[in-house]
């Protein structure tokens, strides 16, 4: 079976800052268009063979980045859309992350459903069905398959192909722009990168808030994109 690269877009204005689920007309700034790009040149040396991407336009405008110098049509998957967060799209994460639902999001995720919207195990279900189909169109074992979309989506199907309960699926961090790679075969997936946004940065001690707890960066405030 195929190689997926799960591909997150690159950044936009409203990442940490704003839910933006559905929501039209998020674009990438000018920051996502220069990480698209630098994507584009780290995977040109990669024989993919199809990149799929979610409907939204941040997703498509990092696809069609990857997609153009190797000479590929992006194909729209709808079942690798973002989490349909209902009534909440629009909200700002600061407000969001003072309330019940938003702890629960982080700590107990398999029991959440967004108002108006979808549970979280409803949107790992149908993200990895949508996998799934990728992998049955794909069959070859030498073939590289490229799929852009969402954080906690990518987060999601990693949980599910490596086993990790979606309970602790907020462990996992999905940042812009980066790849993360399973490969699948006889003896079942195997994850061989995760979050790769082709750089090593120096670890630094996490920033705490006036509570002494520890704040989260920016990339990590799911949803925020």
């Amino acid at each position: 079976m195929a190689t997926l690269f799960l591909i997150r877009h690159a950044t936009n204005d409203w990442v940490g800052k704003r839910l933006a689920g559905w929501t039209p007309g998020v674009h990438l700034n000018e920051e996502g268009r220069r990480q698209a790009a630098a994507l584009a040149r780290r995977l040109a040396d990669v024989p993919l063979t199809a990149i799929y991407s979610s409907p939204l336009e941040r997703a498509v405008e990092t696809a069609e980045a990857i997609a153009r110098p190797q000479g590929l049509t992006v194909r729209i998957l709808e079942a690798v859309g973002e989490v349909r967060f209902g009534s909440l799209e629009g909200e700002s994460l600061e407000a969001l992350s003072q309330s019940e639902l938003w702890q629960a999001i982080q700590f107990y995720p398999s029991g959440v459903r967004f108002p108006g919207g979808e549970s979280v195990r409803e949107m790992q279900s149908r993200v990895v069905a949508g996998l799934e189909t990728l992998l049955e169109r794909h069959p070859a074992p030498e073939e590289i398959v490229a799929v852009v979309s969402h954080s906690d989506v990518i987060k999601a199907a990693v949980a599910h192909f490596i086993g990790l309960p979606l309970d602790l699926f907020q462990r996992l961090v999905i940042s812009p722009a980066s790849v993360t790679v399973i490969t699948f075969g006889k003896r079942g997936p195997r994850l061989l990168r995760l979050n790769d946004d082709g750089s090593l940065p120096i670890p630094r001690r996490p920033e705490r808030d006036r509570k002494g707890e520890q704040k989260e960066p920016p990339d990590s405030q799911e949803g925020g994109e």
